[in-house]
């Protein structure tokens, strides 16, 4: 096989036709493009609706090619990917669903919102053949920029359906969130609470099939192919300042620590991908949400390693002076705790012990 492309370009499965590779790149530079425009996110936002239809949806056959554009943005910006990631995502749980392009408009661009929030929540109630939304929706990132969201809602005391919702009707109205946002990470994708009245909105699959259809699992770690990407934009940064000098053995030590956790990290994602894509193979496979759950806490182990090396390898020169690698650490550190650390290892341990007696190795 040739080499691949070179330029921005991060593989999750190296394996790959040089073409495909060559496309992949190509997602890197106009995510540079973007990343160089006075409105990022705007123009982020176009590239997602201009390329959403043309990319892979996860475990369609293809999910490392998926993973390698997500991780390949990741490297060159992480705004432009923080952006795009969600709205690749919406449109993937829209076809799982049955949903195709026909039901929305076709320059649509997408949130997806799940949290919750303590004393708040979002309802929704069927009325005749239609739904209708209403009550308030907090850790609504870009609610005030993106046209349409799939948003959890309560439906009874104990169940969540998934809905699709205009945001630019008259009864939905972002609220700035409490205190400043002062985030020095990804400050351009702000995160707002989102008030709904009596706002007519599209059931998506029945009520609880949100958490429930598989491709939940794998929606979680496209956003750690994200993570990946930008991880190995940091190891390559180290590898440009090792070369500036002779290599002595410490500075051997950080390159091979580097190595060992990206290529951890690329092998867990390669991985996933292929059961993903393998997913009708029930009878030899392990449960989506395992799968998920191990492969995003070895991807975020592993770029906690990569942030730690490079802090070591580089000193505070690139802190101070880099202002590319400043925001990239600031973006990451940030993006990074989607994970939550040790409560996810846990939740992993737990459903390994779940799965019957006797050791799951």
């Amino acid at each position: 096989m040739s080499q691949p492309a070179k330029g921005p370009l991060v593989l999750v499965d190296r394996n790959v036709d040089p073409e495909v590779a060559r496309t992949i790149a190509c997602t890197g530079y106009e995510a540079g493009r973007a990343a160089s425009s006075p409105d990022t996110v705007g123009e982020a936002l176009r590239l997602a609706a201009a390329w959403g239809p043309k990319l892979p949806r996860p475990g369609g056959g293809r999910t490392a090619d998926l993973w390698s554009v997500l991780a390949t943005l990741g490297s060159v910006d992480l705004t432009v990917a923080r952006v795009m990631e969600p709205h690749l995502d919406a449109l993937a749980i829209l076809d799982e669903a049955g949903l195709g392009d026909a039901a929305f408009p076709r320059a649509a661009t997408w949130g997806v919102y799940a949290a919750e929030g303590p004393g708040v929540r979002l309802t929704a109630a069927q009325m005749g053949s239609r739904w209708v939304i209403d009550g308030h929706k907090p850790w609504c990132s870009l609610a005030d920029r993106v046209s349409h969201a799939l948003v959890t809602a309560w439906v009874d005391d104990t169940t969540r359906g998934l809905f699709a919702l205009d945001l630019r009707q008259s009864g939905v109205q972002p609220v700035a969130p409490e205190g400043e946002w002062v985030s020095h990470g990804l400050p351009e994708v702000t995160s707002c609470g989102m008030d709904v009245a009596r706002v007519p909105a599209r059931a998506v699959g029945a009520a609880g099939w949100y958490l429930e259809r598989p491709g939940f699992a794998w929606g979680g770690v496209g956003v750690a192919a994200v993570w990946f990407g930008a991880a190995v934009a940091l190891a390559r940064r180290v590898g440009q300042h090792v070369e500036l000098r002779p290599a002595d053995q410490v500075a051997q030590l950080h390159i091979g620590q580097l190595d060992l956790a990206v290529s951890v990290a690329r092998e867990a994602l390669a991985v996933a991908a292929r059961d993903a894509d393998d997913a009708a193979d029930a009878a030899t496979q392990e449960p989506p949400g395992l799968v998920a759950a191990r492969t995003r806490s070895v991807v975020a182990e592993s770029v906690e390693k990569v942030l730690t090396v490079a802090d070591h390898a580089m000193g505070p020169g690139p802190l101070a002076t880099d202002p590319e690698h400043v925001q990239r650490v600031s973006d990451l550190r940030l993006y990074v705790r989607q994970h939550h650390a040790e409560r996810d290892v846990a939740s992993l341990g737990r459903q390994l012990l779940a799965a019957g007696p006797g050791s799951p190795w």
